[in-house]
Formats: C-alpha cells, structure tokens, sequence
C-alpha cells in the first residue's frame, strides 16, 4: 500500500519522542545533564506510565484520522474538539497536558468558530502547537504546487496558530518532510531551502521582519552551533530550530530523538517534532522495538496508519 511505512515511521516517530519527553517536561537541562533520558520511562512529571504521549501526539492523530477522509478543515476542528472534551484520541482517556493558545482556539471551534479563523493571529500567540501536530500533511502535499502547499499548511496551522510566524514554521518543516520522502539528502534539503523559501515568502507578501525571525535556519548552518545556543522552550521558532539540529547533528532516530528530549523544557513537544522528522528519514525499522512495544494504543496508530494509506492509494 503507497506510503504505508512511511506514514507508520512518521506518526509512531512522533509518538515515541513524545512519550520519551513526557516524564521529564520542564526538567531543566541541567538537570538532565545529571539523569539524561536514554529509554522509555514513565512516571515523573505528569505521572503517567511509560509509552503515555500527549497532546502533541493526540493532535497528529487527530489531523490524520480527520485525513482519512480526505483534506477536510472542519473535520480536523471537530476531532479538536472531541479530543480536548472528550478524549478523542488521548492516550487513556485523560487530557493532562494542553496549551492555552490551543485551547483557547479549540473552545472557539466549540462554540462555531470556522476553522481557519480559529486560532489567534497575536504575536505572542506562536508557541509550538501547530508545528507539533502537522506532519501527517506532508502526505497530502507531495505532488501539489508550492502555493498550494503553503496555503494547505497556513489553513490546518490557523485551527490553533493564525499568526504567520507559526505558519512558516510549519510550512518550513513541512517543506523538510516533503524532501525526505521524496529521497533528498538532509544536507542538500537544508542547503535547498535556504535558497527557496525565503524568496517564495516574499512572493506571498510576507514582511521581511517575519521572515528574518527564521534566519538561524535561513541563512546560518545552525548544525555547527553548540548545544548551548539551542533552546528547546515552547516557542515555535524555538522547537523547529532545535528539531533541525538534533536531525543533522546526529545519525540514527534514537540519538535524535534523545538529544531532543534532553535539551530540557519543552521535551514532549521538541521530541515528537523531532522524531516526526526522523521517522521519515530513518524508517520505521528504526524505532527501537522496545519503544514501540510501550507506546500507547500502538495498535490504534497502526490501524489508523493503515486507513491513511488506503485513502492515499485512492
């Protein structure tokens, strides 16, 4: 079945970068110096048993089951909605960890807000809770123009992050995703976007100012910085940041998605952007079997995984 692997490596990448990251969230990462996440672990910060994902996890999975049905804006609002009320897609049942932008824009969806105009468009609305759910798009952009990309991308991210600055953000790391599966070289991705999107942006009438908040990534090789210039808050130009470092600074999905997680602070949502990443380039043979044995409702993800290929196969 068309891209059956490829999507089983992305949401299980996701979801065990993020399960990795959940014990210690907003541990510091001095503190994880001293005790560094090397496995699977539970308990911790939201007391939850080993393999338990969160809200990161819940919305991708949301966003994909909602693409099953095709690129349908209001039914990836309602799953919104059904997760954040009423566990739609949680890992037990509970809600324990959610964003006020994006519950604020899921209480909105509620009560009859459109999609698209949902989320905020403040400035001070950008941390990373559309760039943490929306990868399973990439699938659906594959083949389409880059307008049309960047218009997919900027209506699934305004559910809960209206603000341009989010949707480059996720509009840069879907363009990343994209060039994986489509075989490139990360080096040779990283170098290509460099040249392409900062003068597509500006095709799109985006202000330079906007575009400059990118320029670690834009213009810099943000792979030679050291550790210590990376942050890992949950502050969306932040996570994309750190989730490209950890992919062209290490060589294995384990090491990614470790080094991601033990940056500290944001670790369920720096993990899973990151292992959403490193799925897709390593495969899903590279996820420890271990890991995946623990994963919540791994049989659901896979289930789900099946039904988005058969509609991709369409």
């Amino acid at each position: 079945m068309k891209h059956l692997d490829n999507i089983r490596a992305l949401l299980f990448g996701v979801a065990a970068g993020d399960a990795l990251g959940v014990p210690v969230e907003f541990i510091s990462r001095e503190d994880l110096r001293k005790d560094p996440v090397t496995d699977m672990r539970g308990y911790g910060t939201h007391n939850q048993p080993p393999g338990t994902w969160s809200d990161d996890t819940s919305l991708t999975l949301c966003l994909a089951e909602a693409l099953t049905q095709g690129f349908d804006l209001k039914a990836a609002g309602e799953n919104f909605v059904k997760w954040c009320f009423a566990g739609y897609w949680s890992a037990n049942g509970s809600i324990f960890d959610v964003g006020g932008t994006t519950y604020e824009a899921i209480y909105r969806l509620k009560k009859g807000t459109e999609p698209h105009l949902a989320g905020s468009n403040d400035e001070y609305s950008n941390g990373n809770g559309s760039l943490m759910r929306i990868s399973p798009l990439v699938f659906f952009l594959l083949d389409s123009p880059p307008g049309e990309r960047f218009e997919k991308t900027q209506l699934v991210s305004s559910i809960t992050h209206r603000h341009i600055r989010s949707v480059i953000a996720c509009f840069y790391y879907l363009e990343f995703a994209r060039l994986i599966l489509k075989g490139e070289n990360i080096f040779d991705i990283y170098r290509n976007l460099q040249k392409e999107i900062p003068g597509f942006l500006i095709t799109k009438g985006i202000d330079n100012t906007e575009i400059s908040k990118f320029d670690r990534l834009l213009k810099m090789n943000i792979y030679e910085l050291p550790e210590e210039d990376i942050y890992s808050s949950g502050y969306v130009v932040h996570t994309l940041e750190a989730a490209v470092w950890c992919l062209l600074t290490t060589g294995n999905f384990s090491d990614a998605v470790l080094k991601a997680v033990n940056l500290g602070e944001d670790t369920d949502s720096t993990g899973a952007v990151t292992g959403g990443l490193a799925g897709l380039l390593y495969g899903i043979d590279s996820i420890p079997k271990k890991w995946l044995r623990k994963i919540a409702r791994y049989n659901d993800i896979e289930d789900l995984a099946v039904r988005l290929a058969k509609k991709l196969s369409e």
